[in-house]
């Protein structure tokens, strides 16, 4: 698989922004400069993709006609683009800066889907990467672009536009790819060749590691800001499993229910206490998480190199040194005493919280501020709840808007 980078200069980091050289090959048409709220009345806006910024305070919007950009706290949409031929099926944000990775989607003939656009918004110019078989996902960070192919995932400088890495998967048509945005750290998670199994790579570090997370196909991940645990789940949809990305130990397993159902997302709080996924049903699990924490007077590097640590918990006594007093436990059933005697079903620890979408759709989710989890969905709409820390039980609606 061969990829051509268009462009007649390397790309500048984020923090020298405005410096793009326009593409040979494919110029992007300038977009709108100022939102245009009656534009597209006289045609259907369809929703194409939904994805958060780095820190969850924005999601992008790819729709059939551009992209959007909304704030999250408070909700408000910042600007959108519109364009004259076409949407994008992909819209990915650099935190808050006016760089985005687009790629086309829906009937957009212009800007194909086997083309990536590092497109400066304030310059309205952009850089080109093409490749032969469709893209299926960006990642940015602030040294790095990551673009996912189907069976092949490419990273480069984002400097110097440099090819680094060039990694194998598995057929990977959702895009599976998670990057971490710790400004001490940079770890990438993606599929391997191998079923269930995760390719883990430590980039500052220079440390790879294979985590043999499930004996089926992997259908949803996600990773912490600093790349130190990654959350894991199956085709099944069963069980979510989180790990420890420096020696592959895996640190904690929560049950979501017993029927197979599709995740569509997995979220891990900024502070590592909860975890949230959305699935199919239209529900919304909160997980309390066990993690010990490394001393705060170790230094960083020590901390980087120990890794996230666990207390496989045998009784609920060992749970009390990891979890705050001002935070509740996950469900467990009464007989879970009996570890080791009944079978592991019987051990499983419940969700903690739970919300339930009026609507059946794809919702991705995030953490926002003081126990608050928002969800975005391909319907266009948009939820803010809270979950009480404590007791846990059905989240309380906050706020809702309908994006589109």
């Amino acid at each position: 698989m061969s990829s051509q980078v268009s462009t007649s200069r390397g790309l500048h980091p984020p923090s020298k922004l405005g410096t793009f050289e326009s593409p040979h090959t494919w110029p992007l048409s300038a977009p709108t400069s100022q939102p245009e709220v009656g534009r597209g009345d006289n045609q259907e806006v369809r929703l194409l993709s939904v994805s958060w910024n780095q820190d969850c305070g924005c999601f992008a919007a790819g729709t059939s006609t551009g992209f959007r950009i909304f704030n999250c706290d408070p909700y408000k949409e910042t600007f959108r683009r519109d364009l004259k031929n076409g949407g994008f099926g992909i819209v990915e944000m650099l935190f808050r800066c006016n760089i985005l990775a687009l790629v086309g989607g829906g009937s957009n003939v212009q800007y194909p889907p086997n083309k990536v656009m590092i497109w400066d918004d304030h310059q309205s110019r952009c850089i080109g990467f093409a490749f032969r078989s469709d893209v299926r996902a960006v990642k940015l960070g602030k040294d790095y672009i990551v673009i996912v192919l189907e069976r092949k995932i490419y990273v480069y400088n984002f400097t110097d536009l440099k090819l680094l890495h060039q990694i194998d998967t598995l057929s990977n048509p959702k895009g599976l790819c998670c990057l971490s945005h710790h400004s001490n750290t940079s770890v990438l998670a993606c599929p391997r060749v191998h079923q269930g199994h995760v390719h883990v790579e430590h980039f500052g570090l220079k440390v790879t590691k294979m985590i043999t997370a499930h004996d089926s196909h992997i259908s949803c991940m996600a990773l912490t800001m600093d790349g130190l645990l990654l959350a894991t789940t199956s085709m099944k949809g069963t069980l979510i499993r989180i790990f420890n990305t420096m020696d592959g130990t895996r640190l904690q397993e929560v049950r979501r229910g017993l029927d197979k159902v599709e995740i569509y997302s997995i979220a891990l709080s900024p502070n590592v206490q909860w975890l949230a996924v959305s699935n199919d049903k239209g529900i919304v699990h909160i997980f309390s998480l066990r993690v010990r924490v490394a001393r705060e007077d170790a230094s960083n590097e020590q901390r980087t190199l120990e890794g996230p640590r666990m207390d496989h918990q045998n009784s609920s006594s060992s749970i009390n040194p990891l979890i705050q007093t001002s935070t509740g436990s996950n469900a467990s059933s009464s007989l879970s005493f009996m570890r080791g005697i009944l079978p592991k079903y019987f051990s499983s620890e419940w969700s903690f919280a739970q919300f339930h979408l009026p609507e059946v759709t794809r919702y991705i989710v995030a953490f926002g501020a003081q126990n608050t989890v928002m969800m975005v969905g391909l319907d266009g709409s948009f939820y803010r709840c809270s979950f009480d820390q404590v007791n846990g039980g059905q989240m309380l609606q906050k706020e809702y808007f309908w994006f589109l």
